[in-house]
């Protein structure tokens, strides 16, 4: 089954949706994948969100415990 996606209209500054647009061009994502992927990976670092709470992205993207480009 798929996942329940929740629509939400997000208002953010003009100069951070640029960006998060540049970032998620870069990673080969959409806008709305970077974001939800920064998102997930600041909660689970912050311990709100459990690692089996949320599937990995969809296409093999690396994630964030992946990422050894740090």
């Amino acid at each position: 089954m798929a996942e329940k996606k929740k629509a939400y209209p997000l208002r953010i500054n003009a100069d951070v949706l640029a960006a998060a647009q540049g970032w998620a061009d870069d990673e080969l994502r959409s806008l709305n994948a970077q974001i939800e992927y920064v998102l997930r990976d600041a909660l689970r670092k912050a311990g709100r969100l459990p690692r089996s709470a949320a599937p990995s992205p969809p296409g093999g993207a690396a994630t964030p415990e992946e990422d050894t480009d740090e």
